[in-house]
């Protein structure tokens, strides 16, 4: 299944895709937050032929969502109004740990994405193992 990956900025907002064999998360792009967004990650969906989303899910120290999931939340919205699936996984530190992997880049929120799908894909297969 191929899945795209959103590291949600309020400036800046990162994706990622999976190979075709939906195992490797690739970074793709680092997009400005403005009002071409949608359209462009609906391209994004078409070009990769993503059949899900994941969205990053970003929380405080205490566990509460930041608020940044607001907005996340509107846009992940407009997104299954176009008859998108959207589900979200949580992320932490996801910026923080590209810049460790690969030093501060202008592909950091790309990056970023990438390891929210990572962890999304492992999460997803270890559930398989699981109930096998």
């Amino acid at each position: 299944m191929k899945l795209l990956a959103v590291d949600y900025g309020a400036k800046r907002v990162g994706i990622a895709s999976t190979d075709e064999a939906g195992e490797f998360a690739i970074p793709r792009a680092v997009l400005p937050n403005d009002e071409k967004l949608v359209p462009t990650i609906l391209d994004a969906v078409a070009k990769y032929k993503v059949e899900r989303i994941i969205l990053g899910e970003s929380s405080n120290f205490a566990g509460k969502p930041n608020e940044i999931m607001n907005d996340a939340h509107v846009f992940a919205d407009k997104l299954r109004q176009q008859g998108v699936e959207v589900v979200f996984h949580p992320e932490v530190f996801t910026s923080m740990e590209a810049d460790r992997l690969q030093g501060r880049t202008d592909m950091r929120d790309a990056s970023a994405a990438a390891l929210i799908l990572k962890s999304y894909i492992d999460t997803e297969h270890n559930k398989q193992e699981t109930n096998a």
